[in-house]
């Protein structure tokens, strides 16, 4: 489909609370999650929420391949197309880890976030999502889905000492992203 302009931190339309997916197996969902895909695949992304690319809809898609070079040696997470989705803590256990994000090119920050979760929601045909994960997977969906609640990760990071530029922390990872 159309790889869409990701937009940058500091863009308002980034800090909105997204609506919820009304009709699901439309064409136009589908074209929407087409251009997702294509777009977060062309910045090797883990993930990407439809608020990234300016539309305001509880929707985010997911998945990582050992191969992506921003973030080498993490385990992979399915390929996953989630919408309306809600987040349960299964414990209050917080894992400290290493995030970038697409709104947020150039930078990453160690970010807590909780070891385990139950996610719900639906696919693009309306089908229930029910899975509990932990670790990356845990990570990369919290992540993923404060976007449709208008976080970006810095609004996270709590020692700014961990927080730089990816060229300076982790110079492998940032040559290829200018790949």
């Amino acid at each position: 489909m159309t790889v869409r302009e990701i937009l940058k931190m500091g863009d308002a339309r980034l800090l909105r609370v997204a609506e919820p997916v009304q009709t699901f197996d439309t064409p136009e969902l589908h074209a929407l999650i087409a251009d997702l895909h294509d777009t977060m695949v062309a910045v090797n992304g883990a993930g990407l929420a439809a608020p990234q690319i300016g539309v305001n809809l509880q929707l985010v898609i997911f998945g990582s391949t050992a191969m992506n070079p921003r973030y080498p040696g993490r385990p992979l997470v399915p390929r996953t197309v989630l919408l309306n989705p809600v987040i349960t803590p299964l414990g209050a256990e917080e894992e400290d880890d290493w995030e970038g994000c697409l709104s947020v090119p150039g930078l990453r920050g160690v970010v807590p976030r909780l070891s385990r979760i139950r996610y719900t929601g639906f696919d693009e045909k309306g089908t229930a999502i029910d899975r509990t994960v932990d670790g990356f997977h845990a990570r990369v969906v919290q992540h993923e889905c404060d976007h449709l609640i208008g976080k970006l990760y810095p609004m996270r990071v709590r020692d700014f000492s961990r927080f730089g530029f990816t060229e300076v922390l982790f110079p492998e990872i940032s040559a290829a992203e200018d790949d």
